[in-house]
């Protein structure tokens, strides 16, 4: 029988001239049929640390500090749970004209397919979620559907069952995907100064065992990260 997957993916300065430096696209990923179970689990934690609302990056704070720990902890158990994450360290060295046939659009599709090519199987099929950033959304879930489709030779749909947008507040999963995308975005831009979000980082690093700042090894399934080296093309 073959075993479907939920893919739940999140993205992090993704716009091309909105002054962030670093650019970001990430996913968590478990076997469907392990989902509600998950979920369930993480709002017990959330219950029982009474941490309302959704879980962000944003809202980590020393108030709750234990709460996002266990998190940590309890991503780091769970072994149906996966996330994985590519890594624009400078935007500003990104020439498209050169690469992306002028077009910034293109490379966050091609960025993309990195992201999700590695995790899927032809002996699996997944349903694939994004969450909704900007007016957009629609037209990119369109289009990253036939080129995930077109590249994967996936031309009847059978693999790639579904993939559509989805606001944050209604799945849990993606609200975990913000959290670790937040740890790793925080890391990777050098921040500080919010003593509570080092300490998850810190735990984030000790639990895994390397810095969120460099790409893990490639078959690191549990906690996959992967820097783009750019380089400054030089002028002749």
């Amino acid at each position: 029988m073959t075993q479907s997957f939920n893919v739940y993916c999140d993205e992090s300065c993704h716009l091309e001239n909105d002054g962030q430096k670093v650019m970001l696209f990430g996913c968590i990923w478990c076997p469907e049929d392990e989902r509600a179970r998950l979920s369930s689990e993480l709002r017990d934690i959330k219950a029982r640390h009474r941490a309302t609302g959704e879980l962000k990056w944003t809202k980590v704070s020393n108030s709750r500090l234990d709460f996002y720990l266990e998190l940590v902890d309890w991503f780091m158990a769970e072994s149906p749970l996966h996330f994985r994450a590519l890594i624009v360290p400078d935007k500003s060295l990104l020439n498209h004209e050169v690469f992306n046939d002028g077009s910034h659009d293109t490379f966050y599709y091609k960025m993309y397919y990195s992201l999700l090519s590695k995790i899927l199987s032809p002996d699996s099929c997944y349903n694939i979620y994004l969450d909704i950033k900007d007016t957009r959304s629609r037209l990119k879930v369109r289009q990253l559907k036939e080129v995930l489709c077109n590249n994967m030779y996936d031309f009847t749909g059978q693999m790639i069952r579904r993939i559509q947008n989805m606001h944050s507040h209604e799945s849990d999963l993606m609200q975990l995907a913000d959290f670790l995308m937040g740890a790793v975005s925080y890391r990777q831009r050098g921040l500080s100064g919010n003593s509570a979000k080092e300490a998850v980082i810190a735990h984030i690093e000790k639990k895994t065992g390397y810095p969120l700042l460099e790409s893990t090894a490639r078959t690191e399934s549990k906690l996959n990260l992967f820097v783009i080296q750019l380089r400054r093309l030089v002028q002749p």
